[in-house]
This record gives structure tokens, C-alpha cells and sequence, in this order.
């Protein structure tokens, strides 16, 4: 399943290449600590550090331009690792105005990931399409990759779930 994976995320990233194609992979955070229904600021579990983990090894051969993430502790936390193993900054952003014309112009080209939330995830992979065609995904569902190829011809959209 893996080696699927990374076939596609290769196959993605060759279009990359050209100077008018931006490609978005969009994933929600990984799993989050629990005990604290209140906290809305919580770490990320054990197993959530090691799906972060994971997100580095299968983004292994894609060339990021831009890391986003809002400022919460668990997506902040999913974007580190792959982060690292870039050498690039995780950039802060606001879910509520995110694929504004200053965004997409910044990143026109680019190849991007941006790490949400359950309901700021498939929102913006909506956006970016101009259509809606994700729902929003259960609280639980940490393992989607909306990949999003942006090209003057128009865009095309994948969902892998990866578990």
C-alpha cells in the first residue's frame, strides 16, 4: 500500500515541475490527546507523534516549497517532522481566511502542505476546487490526503486515506 502511495506522490510531484501547476496536499491533523474534553489546545498522542512520523516518511520524496499550519499544538505537531526533514519553517495561518488571493498568489507554482482540522481540511480542499465535493470528515479520521493539482487548464483533486 505504501509503495502505491508514493508512486502517486511521485507521479504528482513530477507535474510539479512546471512553472504554472501548484499542488496542495492538504491532511488533517494526527491523533490528539483526549482526556480533557475543555483543552482545545491539546498535544498530540503517542500514536499520534507516530502517524506525524509517518507523514514524514511518505511525503519522503516530495519537494515542498511551503509547510502550513494554524497555530494549535497537534497540527503544528503533525507538520514538524516533515518540516525538519525539509529544512523548511512551518508557517502559521488562519483556517477562517486561508485561500484568499494573497494565499494563491504566494503559492502559485509552489508545491504546499497544509495541515487543518476535521472541518477546515475538506473545506479547504472545496475552496481550492470551487465546488463541493468533500464532506466534512469525522473527528476521528486522521488519515486523509486530499492531493490538489491547480493548473490553468482547471483542477484536479485525489483522496487517499492512509491508515
Amino acid at each position: 500500500m505504501k509503495k502505491s502511495i508514493v508512486i502517486v506522490l511521485l507521479m504528482f510531484g513530477h507535474f510539479g515541475l512546471a512553472q504554472d501547476i501548484t499542488t496542495y496536499y492538504l491532511i488533517r491533523h494526527a491523533e490528539k490527546e483526549r482526556t480533557n474534553p475543555s483543552n482545545r489546545d491539546p498535544h498530540l498522542t503517542a500514536i499520534g507523534q507516530e502517524r506525524a512520523e509517518n507523514w514524514q516518511k511518505i511525503f519522503k520524496e516530495v519537494s515542498f516549497d511551503m509547510i502550513y499550519s494554524t497555530p494549535y499544538h497537534r497540527t503544528r505537531e503533525t507538520a514538524q517532522p516533515t518540516a525538519t526533514a525539509k529544512e523548511l519553517t512551518v508557517e502559521m495561518y488562519d483556517p477562517r481566511d486561508l485561500y484568499n488571493a494573497s494565499f494563491r498568489e504566494k503559492n502559485v507554482g509552489k508545491t504546499v502542505l497544509v495541515v487543518g482540522h476535521s472541518n477546515t481540511t475538506p473545506a479547504l480542499a472545496n475552496k481550492i476546487l470551487g465546488r463541493e465535493e468533500f464532506p466534512q470528515i469525522d473527528d476521528r479520521t486522521n488519515g486523509n490526503l486530499y492531493i490538489l493539482l491547480v493548473t490553468s487548464q482547471g483542477v484536479s483533486s485525489q483522496l487517499l486515506s492512509i491508515e
